[in-house]
């Protein structure tokens, strides 16, 4: 009678005298065990096992490549949490640079040494350094999910040193630039997108993914849930917004407001003209037939715009940094323009706005030493209840000087 051997992969499963029942299967040449209180938590576990080994979830760091790992980081952890347009650039970054570089080494084999290799050897071919720098950003993040994944026990791109990049100057905007800029485009069809995007400080996208439903004329609301983008393939879709902050509801300005009533009114008429041709998309912004606008098109006729006016070049984006410039130079609460412009973080405003901030800090340095000198107009307000109690019971009044 022949003896049936069983097949390399198909496991084994058997009693331990500890009462636990433990389950062993050879994979990519190493023995491998589970375990569980029953026979078929064990058989269920071991089944698992080859399932993974099968979709080349078990191998070692030791067992897998660089550019294999990256694909399956790109695939298993940034594709499903991204944006489409922010994963695409993770792609074209581990694509064109990471993958023909590091792409044949072992996971196990990169060290910090070869990492610094790789950004000096890309900074001296001529990339930028910004480039560089977000290259090294993306490796570092994907080699600190092989740490959580407990493929590998440090992160080489995090010992290494990145380019310096200095920050680029954000315009500033005063009113009377803001002043210029509106009459300029008074009339333009993209008036009113430059007024919504310069008096809210919403991103592009955020702008033209506005629909109607998002905006409330009676209470002079706007609710920012979504960003419009064009996709390779799929033409422009809606897209979830970057942070959870990002989705904000904000106060309307009377300026924008009135702008946002008038142009309803014409997108009314603009329907009324197109009569059967026109795609009731629900977007606050589109074609004259009801279509989305693109975001390309959309800048290149704003600068168009700008300069046949003999304004300077701008982007699009610049709107939303004039926009806080001008909320700061107002006086308004750095919190208060965090949320208006949907960041993460108050640090992120402050550093994205400190020459807006140190302009402040000099009017505060002058109105302290105002204070400090005893001048008339600067109001005490250290301890003011109390001194307010005290000056209202001699005076009957509050003294503000």
């Amino acid at each position: 009678m022949s003896r049936h051997r069983r097949g390399n992969r198909e496991g084994s499963i058997r009693l331990r005298t500890d009462g636990r029942w433990v389950g062993a299967v050879a994979l990519d040449g190493r023995r491998r065990y589970v375990y569980g209180k029953t026979r078929k938590e064990a058989a269920d576990k071991l089944a698992q096992l080859v399932r993974d080994a099968d979709a080349g979830l078990t191998l070692t760091a030791d067992q897998i490549t660089v550019g294999d790992y990256l694909l399956r980081w790109l695939e298993d952890s940034v594709r499903p949490r991204l944006r489409p347009k922010t994963y695409r650039g993770y792609e074209q970054l581990v694509r064109l640079h990471l993958v023909p570089e590091l792409g044949r080494l072992k996971l196990s084999k990169l060290t910090p040494m070869r990492v610094q290799r790789l950004i000096n050897a890309k900074l001296e071919s001529g990339l930028s350094k910004r480039t560089v720098q977000y290259m090294r950003a993306v490796l570092r993040a994907a080699l600190a999910q092989a740490v959580r994944w407990r493929l590998l026990s440090s992160n080489a791109a995090g010992l290494t040193e990145g380019p310096t990049v200095r920050r680029r100057p954000v315009p500033a905007l005063t009113p009377a630039d803001a002043k210029v800029l509106l009459e300029a485009m008074a009339g333009h069809r993209l008036e009113t997108l430059v007024v919504v995007a310069l008096g809210l400080g919403l991103r592009q996208g955020e702008a033209l993914g506005l629909r109607w439903d998002d905006v409330d004329l009676d209470r002079a609301e706007v609710h920012v849930r979504r960003a419009l983008q064009r996709l390779k393939g799929r033409g422009h879709v809606d897209v979830e917004l970057k942070t959870e902050l990002s989705r904000r509801s904000l106060a309307l300005p009377p300026v924008v407001l009135d702008a946002l009533r008038t142009h309803r009114k014409r997108q009314d008429a603009q329907r009324s003209r197109a009569g059967e041709s026109w795609t009731n998309t629900g977007y606050v912004f589109t074609t004259a037939t009801g279509g989305p606008l693109d975001g390309s098109n959309v800048t290149h006729d704003f600068q168009r715009a700008l300069a046949k006016a003999g304004l300077p070049r701008m982007r699009f984006y610049d709107l939303r940094h004039g926009c806080a410039s001008l909320l700061l130079a107002q006086g308004v609460h750095p919190r208060v323009v965090m949320e208006t412009l949907g960041h993460s973080a108050i640090s992120l405003t402050m550093n994205t706005y400190s020459h807006v901030s140190s302009a402040l800090q000099r009017e505060a340095a002058n109105r302290i030493d105002a204070a400090l000198r005893g001048e008339t107009g600067v109001r005490t307000v250290v301890n003011e209840p109390a001194a307010a109690g005290r000056t209202a019971a001699k005076t009957g009044r509050v003294n503000s000087k």
